[in-house]
């Protein structure tokens, strides 16, 4: 069971693990680390059949601890999120709980957790999981009371408010909500904003019957795409819960990296946080204009660093995007959506300026099995071989090892490091040469054969 209790968040099988029990003494101890910053805790949740049934058990265990909780109902994440920024009847809330299982299959449920307007994440999470598991027999007595607020509402309000300029934007696009939570949010805003576009699977469904809600996956990008062979000009793509978003044009499928060059270029003097699984070009185009900091891969990682260093803008490549520049710097796959519009208003020509970008090779993220007791030693074990590498290794400039270990060479680079998230150590490989990124993928992979071979 301890194993829901993961680095970003708390992710579980509803009912095997996520069952009546658990989730109250989630919400009950979890509400007593939100009394020590005050008592106000905002709840929403996303489309799986069984979030409001979690929605009951979580308020149970909140009120038992002495909180007051405001339910939002149906929402998307950054719904959640902006909550923490607003007053409901003069009550702010101290504290967010999503209940979403994200991009998972519908099976799979869990909660993502702000605690005065920061992450609740890492030791906090697993020290929360250590103390539900040692006081697994208190008695939460069903307590489904609470406050209902309209968070949406606000929320559609706001974005309407803030991008009314964009009203007659005239080139077509078409988003793709997946069947998640972005269509009860996002079709309102389009249409207050009086865009020319299509919604694809917009209706809330947490079967999730067209697609899985996962647009870092080129196959749940096939209808998108089938649309952007016709008359639209750009497409939106969003995960189950509309913190993630892919955006393609005619010709390209924009990665958040390249996404954070297009948005810092309209900034001045940009600071720009990325991930270590960012290409070198980002890295180096946003430099040369203002200052991009190497950091952890992970939402919450990224909205410490950004309220850390006070930056403008966060990226990751699978689409986590943090607007620190006229925002409130948390992931936000729809306001996203409205920045890249503007852009696009304000005459940014996307794939012209992507094919002014250095030409390089890079791989997609690629998994190399192991268990969750091994990844991180393995990683360890690498950092160690990469110390005195075999004569035949390429030249190595310079190790990064802020998360895992990527070793930068002459012309490129390579990753290894352990997921968060899934029993695997995640590479990726980049270069502005395509031999000299198939040569690294090979040199690390038979240094993390070598690894393993001598941790067992």
């Amino acid at each position: 069971m301890k194993t829901i209790f993961r680095e970003y968040d708390i992710r579980g099988i509803y009912e095997k693990e996520l069952n009546e029990q658990m989730v109250k003494l989630i919400g009950y101890f979890l509400g007593k680390r939100i009394l020590e910053v005050g008592k106000v805790v905002s709840i929403g949740y996303d489309a799986r059949s069984h979030s409001p049934i979690l929605c009951e058990y979580l308020t149970s265990g909140l009120n038992k601890a002495g909180c007051k909780v405001l339910n939002m109902g149906l929402v998307a994440t950054p719904v959640n999120y902006f909550s923490n920024f607003q007053s409901f009847d003069g009550i702010t809330p101290n504290a967010s709980i999503m209940i979403t299982g994200s991009h998972n299959p519908s099976e799979y449920n869990g909660f993502k957790i702000t605690i005065d307007k920061k992450p609740f994440f890492g030791e906090d999470i697993y020290a929360l999981g250590r103390e539900i598991m040692q006081n697994y027999d208190v008695d939460v007595e069903d307590d489904f009371s609470s406050i209902a607020i309209d968070a949406k509402e606000r929320y559609i309000a706001y974005m309407i408010k803030e991008f009314d300029h964009l009203k007659g934007f005239e080139k077509p696009f078409v988003y793709d909500c997946g069947n998640g939570v972005a269509g009860v949010v996002v079709q309102d805003i389009f249409k207050a904003l009086n865009f020319t576009c299509k919604g694809l699977f917009v209706d809330p469904d947490g079967t999730f019957p067209n697609h899985h809600p996962d647009p870092t996956v080129e196959k749940n990008l096939r209808d998108i795409k089938n649309e952007l062979e016709g008359d639209f000009e750009l497409g939106f793509a969003y995960d189950g819960d509309a913190d993630r978003i892919a955006f393609l044009t005619k010709k390209n499928n924009v990665k958040g990296d390249i996404m954070a060059i297009l948005f810092s270029r309209a900034m001045k003097n940009p600071t720009v946080i990325g991930e270590v699984k960012c290409s070198q070009i980002m890295y180096d185009d946003i430099n040369a204009r203002g200052k991009a900091i190497m950091y952890k891969t992970g939402h919450s990682n990224l909205k410490v660093m950004i309220a850390k260093t006070n930056a403008d803008f966060a990226a990751e490549v699978s689409g986590h995007l943090f607007f620190n520049d006229r925002y409130f710097g948390y992931d936000d796959a729809i306001y996203a959506t409205l920045r890249m519009i503007e852009l696009v208003k304000n005459g940014l020509d996307v794939d012209g300026e992507i094919a002014k970008l250095p030409v390089v090779y890079s791989t997609e993220e690629l998994k190399v099995e192991t268990n969750e007791n091994d990844k991180f030693p393995l990683v360890e074990k690498v950092k160690e071989l990469l110390k005195n590498p075999p004569k035949d290794f390429p030249l190595i400039k310079e190790i990064v090892d802020v998360d895992g270990v990527r070793v930068i060479f002459n012309d490129g680079w390579g990753l290894v490091r352990a997921s968060n998230t899934t029993p695997v150590l995640v590479t990726r490989f980049e270069s502005t040469n395509e031999e000299n990124a198939k040569l690294y993928e090979r040199k690390l992979n038979e240094i993390i054969a070598t690894a393993k071979a001598e941790l067992h």
